[in-house]
């Protein structure tokens, strides 16, 4: 540590060589130099030999002995994490895609060019305060970020992931779903713009099935003597792979749901077993971007307010939870964790429930309009 006389007054310095082996040199501050307590944003040699000291003390904790933090940047943390994710992990493409639009959207041009190891708690959070973006989006962010850090800790000895110290933010819960009414799903079936568009949008509502699941489905999954659809793949960033889940599942087939794909494999061409059910151009997969133009344009044209394709999905969640026991429904709607079906359980109808209420409530007496004004 030592006092450069300047102009402008004396300031400190350091100089440290960290455990990696880089030389460093930083400045502390104004060196204070009247008596008594220093003014505000002055340094005494005291304070500077403590600032020295709390920084050498986390720079040796930062490092591991043989640590290749130094050297490796977040854009090689990140790559390497992908690569991971990709092929060790086996992660769907859809993931991988939304992996690799977050770091190439906004993580890599804000951590790209830095060393993984000289990454702070507090850069991330400076960094997620500025982003234009939801609290749900940030938090996402976060746990890639999480991911990212952890990675590196196994390849490249990185000590501390600075993203574990980020607090996730309080993002608000979508409370309300949004669905459509059953003569709301006949009137957008009537508004599709052809015959395979009616027939997806009715799947999609009297099955669940999810859009990568209905643009994988094939005809021998249809089994219209056992009245069953079974999900065995879906098709997702121009890839077909397995159902979310990871799971083969089986839904049912409603009559009109199977009079309709009945009518759909009537076409002249693609309806073998192993064809499409919902096809493209020439037998292959269907647009996923185009089927959602399509169903928007369908909605205005029925006259129902906006809605996601995703929505269709949620439709069938709520109309059959009033129906099913809860268990049913999750393995129906192919969830992982009962919780995520929990969330249709405000829509089960409880006519009983006022009963209870008033007969909780019930006196031998009830009283008067006028005896209650009277008290």
């Amino acid at each position: 540590m030592f006092r450069v006389d300047r102009k402008k007054g004396p300031v400190w310095y350091a100089k440290y060589r960290l455990p990696d082996g880089r030389q460093v040199k930083r400045k502390i501050g104004p060196a204070w130099t009247g008596r008594g307590r220093p003014a505000n944003g002055y340094v005494t040699k005291r304070t500077a030999e403590a600032w020295l000291r709390e920084v050498l003390d986390e720079a040796r904790e930062r490092w591991v002995p043989g640590s290749k933090a130094h050297e490796a940047t977040f854009a090689d943390a990140a790559a390497e994490w992908l690569r991971y994710c990709e092929q060790d992990r086996g992660c769907k493409p859809s993931t991988m895609r939304s992996y690799r639009g977050s770091l190439n959207g906004r993580l890599l041009p804000a951590f790209g060019a830095m060393k993984v190891g000289d990454i702070t708690p507090l850069h991330i959070e400076r960094w997620l305060a500025q982003l234009p973006v939801s609290p749900r989006s940030k938090n996402k962010m976060l746990i890639e970020m999480h991911g990212v850090f952890r990675r590196a800790q196994k390849v490249y000895g990185l000590r501390d992931n600075p993203a574990a110290q980020v607090e996730r933010l309080r993002a608000p819960r979508r409370l309300d779903l949004q669905v459509l009414e059953p003569e709301e799903v006949q009137a957008l079936v009537r508004a599709a713009a052809c015959e395979q568009d009616a027939a997806i949008y009715l799947t999609a509502a009297y099955t669940g099935l999810r859009r990568g699941e209905l643009l994988a489905l094939r005809w021998r999954d249809v089994d219209f003597a056992g009245s069953t659809v079974r999900v065995r793949a879906s098709f997702c960033a121009g890839v077909e792979s397995t159902p979310k889940s990871g799971k083969v599942r089986a839904v049912p087939l409603a009559p009109d749901v199977a009079a309709t794909l009945a009518r759909l494999g009537q076409r002249e061409r693609w309806t073998a077993d192993d064809d499409l059910v919902f096809v493209g151009e020439l037998g292959g997969y269907l647009d996923g971007s185009a089927l959602r133009r399509r169903f928007n344009i369908a909605l205005e044209r029925a006259g129902l307010r906006r809605l996601r394709f995703h929505d269709l999905r949620h439709t069938f969640g709520t109309r059959m939870i009033a129906k099913a026991d809860i268990l049913r429904v999750k393995e129906w709607m192919g969830h992982a964790d009962v919780q995520t079906t929990m969330r249709y359980l405000h829509y089960t109808p409880r006519p009983d429930d006022a009963r209870l209420v008033a007969e909780a409530f019930a006196v031998t007496a009830p009283l008067s309009v006028e005896r209650l004004a009277a008290s």
